[in-house]
């Protein structure tokens, strides 16, 4: 180095380019106060009985304090020679014992200001790759003298201070990484819930459809499903229902409950029938001590000359559709003694008929909309669900779906599970049969 030693506070431009690297790579400047950074300050100015302590790391054109000991509100200072800038220069730990006689320090701001700095000892910051990024500092307004003694203990904190900034770019970049495989799975996850849901429900003339699905877990792959779809005689078909378990398990048995239950309405589109194959078919693929299993409803709908819509419905294991009127009365469609699919030796799915007439409804719901809870902590519940819905504006099915997500939507954090919804309405007026066009 050049003239006086200490008074050239930059190294060459390889190695100061290095440095700065290595002081971006920790991510540390201008970040809040942190109490194991002010520790070190603090027993640095104890271990040498001097009223001011810092933390420092040198950027390119400041020296910035990470935490300070007795220097007040001072965050930061000018890059000037003879401190901290020139300290970062030496391996070792850099002592000055009377700054104002000290050629490399007489000329600096803290030692001819206000503050009259005296005595500076500082050890560098050095990373694992031996760049130095700063410094921990001691500071007086008399001379000094140092020990061995005191000096190691001053490499010591350095060395802590470099463990804290290790462990912390260590805990960065392992959030970063979560962040990245978080974003991945939400993004799997959506991908894969879509392949299991119809991509659109068709138009079914003489009636409005409309469904939707309530994510409680952006990251997780549910186990609600649904569809509509036409049969061969002209009538449609359609079912909702909820699998056990969550994940890729819970995906490939929505999947094979989905396409069993479309398979099984075409061979016979009795909806008794096509719940007892699905069980037969679930029982046949997970045999042993996994059995898996799973709810549903499913039902067939089947035009009227006045212009209303039949309703066949067979449920196993699942909450009771909803009927809602014209007068504003919510009825549950009694699918009571319908069993689990899948489960049980010899389950009985429970059958029924409900009519809707011009302007009535039928909404379908898996149990994630009765089982969320309110801000008290009381669930939602079938009962308190007929009340919401009998007391909410709507004119078909896609209004009467809106309500039911403000209701989601007012219940936030209350909502743990995926919601699926099937909304299907009678429009007041009706000129064509309800029946599939090619």
């Amino acid at each position: 180095m050049d003239g006086v030693p200490g008074q050239n506070a930059m190294p060459r431009p390889s190695i100061e380019g290095r440095r700065l690297a290595a002081v971006h790579r920790y991510q540390i400047l201008d970040t809040p106060p942190d109490g194991a950074f002010d520790k070190v300050a603090s027993l640095a100015a104890r271990i040498f009985s001097v009223p001011f302590a810092a933390v420092a790391i040198v950027d390119s054109d400041r020296v910035w304090f990470k935490a300070t000991f007795g220097l007040g509100g001072t965050t930061q200072m000018g890059r000037d020679p003879g401190l901290c800038a020139s300290a970062i220069l030496e391996g070792t730990p850099y002592v000055v014992t009377d700054a104002a006689v000290d050629p490399r320090t007489a000329a600096h701001p803290l030692v001819r200001g206000e503050l009259g700095i005296r005595f500076y000892a500082a050890a560098p910051i050095t990373t694992p790759d031996g760049v130095h990024i700063g410094t921990v500092n001691v500071l007086d307004t008399r001379p000094r003298e140092v020990s061995a003694a005191q000096l190691a203990a001053l490499q010591d904190l350095a060395a802590l201070v470099m463990d804290q900034l290790e462990l912390r770019l260590s805990a960065m970049r392992t959030l970063a990484t979560e962040r990245r495989m978080r974003t991945d799975a939400e993004r799997l996850a959506t991908a894969l819930q879509r392949t299991l849901l119809p991509p659109a429900l068709p138009r079914v003339p003489g009636l409005h459809a409309a469904a939707a699905y309530h994510t409680a877990s952006p990251d997780e792959v549910g186990g609600d499903f649904y569809d509509l779809f036409p049969l061969d005689d002209g009538r449609w078909a359609f079912f909702l229902g909820d699998v056990c378990g969550k994940g890729a398990d819970a995906a490939a048995l929505t999947s094979l409950t989905r396409y069993t239950l479309r398979a099984a309405a075409i061979y016979d589109p009795d909806p008794c029938a096509a719940l007892a194959n699905l069980d037969s078919v679930l029982k046949g693929e997970y045999q042993g001590d996994n059995p898996r299993y799973c709810t549903a409803l499913f039902g067939v709908l089947h035009s009227e000359d006045d212009g209303g819509v039949l309703v066949t419905l067979a449920g196993g294991g699942h909450p009771p559709a909803l009927a809602l009127r014209t007068n504003g009365t919510v009825e549950p469609v009694p699918t009571a003694g319908g069993q689990l699919i899948g489960l049980l030796p010899n389950p009985h799915f429970a059958r029924t008929s409900v009519r809707l007439g011009p302007g009535d409804a039928l909404l379908l719901y898996t149990d994630g909309l009765t089982e969320a809870r309110g801000a008290d902590g009381t669930m939602l519940g079938d009962e308190g669900l007929a009340a919401h819905l009998a007391t909410a504006t709507w004119q078909d099915a896609d209004s009467l779906l809106s309500a039911v997500h403000k209701l989601l939507t007012d219940l936030g954090a209350g909502v743990h599970d995926d919601t699926a919804l099937l909304a299907l309405s009678v429009p007041v007026r009706r000129t064509e049969p309800l029946q599939e066009t090619w």
